[in-house]
């Protein structure tokens, strides 16, 4: 388990502001994709990256070597997932005792939830590299997302507020049947008048969420769950309780993460 928990730093203001200007993209494209494809978070509480194992892909790149053994993590049929979280950990890491390179493949990573085997689109010489640069920040897992999109020629579709041509390319010919477009295009509307997550907001939400204070919805805005949270973790730690984020808060809680 231990492997893939990193410091599990959360997306910065810097990193975000400098990954949309080097790919020419406005703030609301990217929050409806980060939206969609995870709540807006990268990380589980436990500080490990979110992620999806795919067993169609673990059999694909395995040769079906391990479908008849291995039925739970490897059949020629997507599906099977099983709970979220911890629990793709379990298929993933039982998937590495029979192929490592294949299970990290078979995967996908972090806030744009890319494939492990997309590892060269996004902008990495192995899938190794990858991964740790997903155990490692948010920063990297979102600069990795507008890599691949850049190198599938997916920029364009998103910048076009195309959201069924980008969801077909996305995540896929099945994408209808999530609904994927139109959340797309919901997210996309809630944040075009400019109320965006704040970074810094959401920086705290994140690491109240490692320290085991529940912030509610990490989504960038200070709701009244998330001052609870504030102030529950400052009684914690002696200091006055006031529910506010500063920057000296913010600070406090990355060192005690």
């Amino acid at each position: 388990m231990t492997e893939f928990i990193g410091v599990g730093t959360p997306l910065t203001d810097n990193g975000f502001r400098d990954i949309l200007q080097s790919a020419g993209l406005e703030a609301a494209e990217i929050w409806s994709v980060l939206s969609v494809e995870t709540s807006g978070c990268g990380y589980l509480r436990d500080r490990r990256p979110k992620i999806l194992f795919e067993r169609h892909v673990f059999s694909r790149l395995t040769d079906h070597r391990f479908d008849e053994d291995d039925p739970d993590i490897s059949q020629r049929t997507a599906g099977g997932y099983g709970p979220s979280g911890a629990n793709q950990f379990d298929r993933l890491n039982a998937a590495i005792q029979c192929d490592r390179s294949a299970a990290l493949q078979s995967a996908s990573w972090g806030l744009g939830q890319i494939m492990g085997e997309n590892f060269r689109p996004a902008g990495f010489a192995d899938v190794e590299g990858m991964v740790q640069a997903m155990v490692a920040s948010e920063d990297n897992q979102l600069r990795a997302m507008v890599a691949f999109l850049d190198k599938q020629k997916m920029i364009g579709t998103l910048k076009a507020h195309d959201w069924p041509g980008f969801a077909r390319r996305y995540n896929g010919p099945n994408f209808a049947a999530n609904n994927y477009d139109g959340l797309l295009e919901h997210f996309f509307d809630r944040y075009a008048d400019g109320d965006n997550p704040d970074p810094t907001i959401r920086a705290v939400q994140i690491y109240l969420t490692y320290r085991g204070f529940n912030p509610g919805a990490i989504d960038g805005f200070a709701g009244d769950a998330t001052r609870r949270a504030i102030v529950a973790f400052q009684q914690s730690t002696g200091v006055a309780q006031t529910g506010k984020i500063t920057d000296p808060l913010l600070e406090q809680l990355s060192a005690a993460a």
